[in-house]
């Protein structure tokens, strides 16, 4: 198959081109290089520097299925850019959707599992849900293929060390390297869903790939959650590593956990709690 991932330079995207690759696809990368690195460039992939919302496809792009993976994907730096979180998450969405519309393209996008939050707690929840509204709204009005996945809490090799991008497990890994305590938001208390990166793309790729569609949303989470507290003595055990605690930020959810099993139940999902060996393997 020809594929189109956006975000493809990032993280998340990077380690599903990796697996299409592997899998014999024919790939082109969309990104704008805010998040996403040139070192994660992987050979044979045809990489676009654009944004998705200025993306335009001609009659020569001729993709079978886009994985729209580009987002603006922090909950803190959207209270200080709302409006460009906003074009990235919800006027960039659309785009990709119009796009998809015309030139009849399947589309697996991105959601959030911020989705099972109060969207009003932060520009990046809202703009999150508005665009898996946009997603509905195309699959209802215009037929337009569109599958939704909500990620939970993602770790794993490539995920973002420094900057304002960086998750929990990421920052915590800069502090290590830096010889700095480990940050505390809040007290601790708050629980994540911790999923495997390459659990997301097995997911991913079953669902791109597959046939199998949902009337809502595919839950990717891994179905248990650790305490910040609990996952701060994972990596006290493995570093010898003190904490110092922060002030509660706002947007600052209480717990993240996979909503129900129809991803293992109809797509043959089986994601593994891999975070302690994981932190252990650093």
């Amino acid at each position: 198959m020809n594929i189109l991932v956006t975000g493809g330079a990032g993280f998340i995207g990077t380690n599903l081109i990796s697996r299409l690759v592997t899998e014999g696809h024919t790939v082109t990368s969309i990104d704008d290089y805010s998040t996403g690195t040139y070192e994660n460039h992987i050979e044979g992939v045809k990489y676009r520097h654009c944004s998705v919302s200025s993306l335009e496809l001609d009659k020569y792009d001729k993709f079978d299925i886009i994985f729209h993976l580009a987002a603006l994907s922090r909950i803190q730096p959207s209270f200080s850019d709302p409006t460009t979180t906003f074009i990235s998450n919800v006027h960039g969405t659309q785009n990709i959707l119009e796009q998809a519309r015309v030139n009849k393209i399947k589309v697996v996008y991105a959601g959030s599992s911020s989705k099972w939050h109060d969207p009003y707690q932060s520009p990046y929840a809202m703009f999150k849900y508005l665009g898996e509204e946009v997603c509905k709204m195309y699959r209802q009005t215009f037929g337009t293929d569109v599958e939704i996945a909500r990620f939970y809490n993602v770790y794993g090799p490539k995920e973002i060390v420094d900057g304002d991008w960086a998750a929990v497990i990421g920052i915590w890994r800069r502090q290590v390297r830096d010889g700095e305590r480990i940050t505390i938001v809040g007290d601790g208390e708050q629980r994540r869903d911790f999923t495997h990166v390459h659990d997301i793309v097995d997911a991913l790729y079953k669902i791109g790939i597959g046939k199998e569609s949902h009337e809502d949303a595919w839950e990717l989470g891994t179905g248990v959650n650790y305490s910040i507290n609990e996952v701060f003595d994972m990596f006290k055990s493995r570093f010898n590593v003190e904490a110092v605690y922060l002030p509660d930020q706002k947007g600052n959810y209480r717990k993240t956990l996979r909503e129900n099993d129809d991803s293992l139940l109809r797509l043959g999902w089986k994601p593994e709690d891999q975070l302690l060996s994981y932190i252990n393997s650093l």
